[in-house]
């Protein structure tokens, strides 16, 4: 068939066919319509005839068939395998594989097969097994001390395996001589039999490294005191002559000493009852003491027998002197010593009609831990378990911690105070209930961890020292002492003491001989009421009274504001000491206002050396005269309380106590003696002056008064607190009326001094008196020259009042 262009199919060539499009397009446009549709007919013939088959397919015998892709093996590359579908395909990674993105995907992605690791997948093999991974997939093997259910070596858990226990101690002598084996889950170790031990002091071992050996070889102090022996059930202990381990087979043994119990002689009681009661006491001891195998005793049968014993001899008050006393409680103590073991665990409450008992037992022999508190209606105690334990290689298998309260022994015990040291004028007078405190550790002259007592109050009163003590039966025949002992609290109610060793102990209130205190006391009420009128009124004065107002009258004014609030809160909380927290509040209220009232006075030394040296600039300003009055006592103040807050409040008094005392009279010292130095000089120069000057009489005496009212205010608040250094930790009755007499007159003084003696002040009080309420035509001045002298001050003077020399 030729085309438009000329030419025949095969021979045409690009040139050719355009030609022949043109043909076309002018055939077309230029035939009739019957030869249109034969040239479309004919088109379409041969588009039917060329047309090929899809993507996926392959023409055969004139028809398109699905081309399998999958054919060729390494379509997909490694670990992955091919799926044909109707006209394409698509791979995916084989079981134990994964792609890294999408599950399926074609053979020119760059997805590639990875390799899953079953062995992340937590408990895949099951309990007691571990898992170990493979090229697509994995295996399971039992862990060491396990076997598999199917005796394979290795499983799936497909397999329904399972990883059981193996009994090691069914394999054959595991295990060395004297010795047994426990099979635990997985494994398995050794233990030695009972009176056997380890030379290592390992409880058990693995393998037949170690071998047991009979613990009376290998520890020669296991039965301190006693002899060792090995039987079935293991080793115990034969206790020496005036040992004993009370019963307990295996334990240690202690030393027992029965001659305690021979005290009715000494004490000089002949009644039968307590006779028998002792013997009693003496015959379990004995039996302890003496034979190998010593019977169980009924501990709470012979603490009854000892609170009988006890009761008698209160009643009948046979303790008349020290050393029966001292015999007394070596009895008490040995006794309890003796039943608390035997009593069953956790111990017994009792009472009686002259005593009261709290007994904790703990049976074991590991060493108990944390501290335990015991209580009776008048005493409380805290004590440390290893300490009353005691040392590990002597724990006698068993911790007892006692706490006895005598209902009336402290009016036996009250006057054997030779082992205090008593200040001058000076008594003692047992304020609690005696208690005695005992544990199974014997060794309790210095404990590791003190004891803490509570003891609670016979009398409560405000404004005593009391006192820690305990009963030294080693001094003089028996005495209280303080020795070892601290007091950690005190109020009106209790005391709460802490002593590094066990004995006896009470509470001491300290007495003084002060016969005239109701007439301190009164001295002191109206003293500080007079001065804290007074106060009020000088307060009133230099506020309101505009004519002599000046910055020394401000001066004053802050002073008399001080020393008033000081003595309010003096007269109201001083022996407020029942709430601890309320009391130091109170304490540092006393010293801020009371280091403020010298800062005060030490601003008027100042201000004086400025008037009368410094010619120029007397004025202060109000900020740096405030700042130096009230801010350097809080900065003291707060420095003190947080370097010690505990030194604020005593036993006594709301005020400081020892280790703070030099917080309040340090900067006090300082000030007196700046003052001083101030004043001489100031006295010096003012003798210089008036010489060169030639002032007239009347400005001398002015200027002078001066001096002498700061100076003679001075006197009086030092003279004060040197009296009060000594008031509050010693009593004396000179010093107690002098530092009353000086404290509670204090305001009233300063009154006098700063108005009464002050005759612009009196003038002033005349004219309010008199009904005078014209002004006055001018200030006064604190002092003025003569009409002579007059040239020679500053302008200065007339503005504010005060003279410049």
């Amino acid at each position: 068939m030729k085309s438009w262009g000329g030419k025949d199919e095969h021979g045409s060539s690009e040139g050719g066919r355009f030609s022949g499009c043109l043909d076309l397009f002018y055939l077309f446009t230029m035939a009739d319509k019957w030869t249109l549709l034969k040239l479309a007919f004919i088109l379409l013939l041969l588009t039917v005839q060329t047309k090929g088959c899809n993507d996926g397919f392959n023409k055969q015998n004139n028809e398109c068939v699905d081309d399998d892709e999958c054919a060729d093996n390494g379509l997909c590359g490694d670990n992955a395998k091919c799926f044909n579908t109707i006209g394409s395909y698509y791979c995916q990674c084989a079981e134990g594989f994964k792609s890294s993105r999408n599950e399926k995907f074609k053979a020119d992605s760059p997805e590639k097969c990875k390799d899953i690791d079953e062995c992340l997948t937590a408990s895949i093999c099951g309990p007691n097994a571990s898992c170990k991974n493979t090229i697509s997939s994995y295996i399971c093997f039992c862990n060491e001390g396990f076997v598999s259910s199917t005796r394979m070596e290795t499983f799936h858990p497909g397999n329904n395996a399972s990883c059981n226990d193996i009994n090691e101690c069914e394999e054959g002598s595991v295990c060395g001589p004297n010795s047994s084996c426990v099979n635990t889950h997985g494994s398995s170790y050794c233990k030695c039999n009972v009176g056997f031990g380890l030379r290592s002091g390992e409880l058990n071992y693995t393998g037949k490294v170690e071998q047991c050996e009979d613990v009376c070889k290998i520890d020669e102090t296991i039965c301190r005191n006693g002899t060792c022996s090995v039987e079935d059930g293991g080793h115990f202990c034969a206790c020496h002559a005036g040992f004993t381990n009370y019963g307990r087979r295996r334990s240690p043994c202690v030393e027992l000493d029965c001659d305690v119990f021979k005290v009715v002689d000494i004490l000089g009681e002949k009644h039968n009852i307590v006779q028998d009661h002792v013997k009693q006491l003496k015959e379990g001891c004995v039996d302890l003491s003496e034979s190998e195998d010593p019977k169980e005793l009924d501990g709470e049968h012979l603490l009854k027998v000892l609170q009988s014993i006890i009761d008698k001899l209160l009643s009948s008050e046979v303790l008349r002197d020290n050393r029966k006393v001292s015999t007394f409680l070596a009895l008490v103590e040995e006794a309890l010593r003796l039943s608390g073991p035997f009593v069953a665990t956790p111990g017994t409450k009792m009472s009686s009609s002259h005593t009261e008992l709290e007994l904790v037992v703990y049976n074991g022999s590991i060493i108990p831990q944390g501290r335990k508190k015991l209580s009776t209606k008048h005493a409380q105690l805290e004590v440390d378990m290893e300490v009353a334990a005691g040392d590990p290689s002597h724990h006698p298998g068993f911790t007892t911690v006692s706490l006895l309260t005598y209902s009336n022994l402290e009016k036996s015990a009250d006057d054997f105070f030779t082992g205090m040291k008593p200040h001058e004028n000076q008594s003692f007078k047992i304020n609690s209930k005696v208690v005695t405190v005992t544990v199974s550790n014997r060794d309790t002259n210095l404990l590791k961890e003190p004891v803490k007592i509570k003891m609670y109050h016979l009398e409560q009163s405000n404004g005593f020292l009391h006192t820690c003590v305990f009963w030294d039966s080693s001094e003089d025949g028996g005495t209280w002492s303080s020795r070892g002992c601290s007091t950690e609290e005190s109020n009106s109610e209790y005391t709460t003491c802490s002593c590094d060793h066990l004995s006896s102990f009470a509470v001491l209130m300290a007495l003084y001989e002060i016969e005239a205190q109701f007439e301190l006391q009164l001295v002191t009420w109206v003293g500080l009421s007079l001065s804290l009128i007074c106060l009020f009124i000088c307060i009133l004065t230099f506020s309101m009274i505009r004519s002599i107002q000046s910055p020394r009258t401000t001066i004053h004014l802050h002073l008399c504001i001080s020393l008033f609030i000081a003595n309010a809160i003096f007269l109201a909380g001083i022996s407020k000491t029942e709430n601890r927290v309320g009391c130091a509040v109170v304490a540092g209220l006393l010293h801020f206002f009371y280091l403020s009232a010298f800062c005060w006075m030490c601003l008027e030394g100042v201000q004086l050396f400025r008037m009368v040296v410094l010619v120029f600039n007397t004025h202060f300003k109000t900020f740096y005269m405030m700042a130096g009055g009230y801010g350097v006592p809080a900065v003291v103040v707060a420095i003190s309380a947080s370097v010690n807050s505990k030194g604020y409040g005593t036993n006594r008094y709301c005020w400081l106590n020892l280790s703070s005392i030099w917080s309040f009279f340090g900067p006090a010292c300082v000030i007196i003696l700046v003052n001083i130095l101030f004043f001489l000089i100031t006295a010096w120069k003012l003798a210089q002056k008036l010489t060169s000057l030639n002032p007239d009489l009347n400005n001398l005496q002015k200027i002078k008064a001066f001096i002498v009212t700061a100076v003679a205010q001075l006197c009086v608040l030092g003279t004060m607190w040197i009296f009060g250094c000594f008031q509050f930790e010693t009593n004396s009755i000179t010093i107690s009326y002098l530092f009353t007499i000086f404290g509670s007159l204090q305001g009233f003084m300063l009154f006098v001094m700063h108005c009464l003696f002050s005759k612009q002040v009196r003038d002033e009080y005349a004219n309010i008196l008199c009904g005078l309420s014209a002004p006055r035509k001018r200030k006064y001045s604190e002092f003025s020259f003569s009409h002579s002298s007059k040239a020679n001050a500053s302008k200065s003077t007339q503005d504010t009042g005060e003279s410049h020399i």
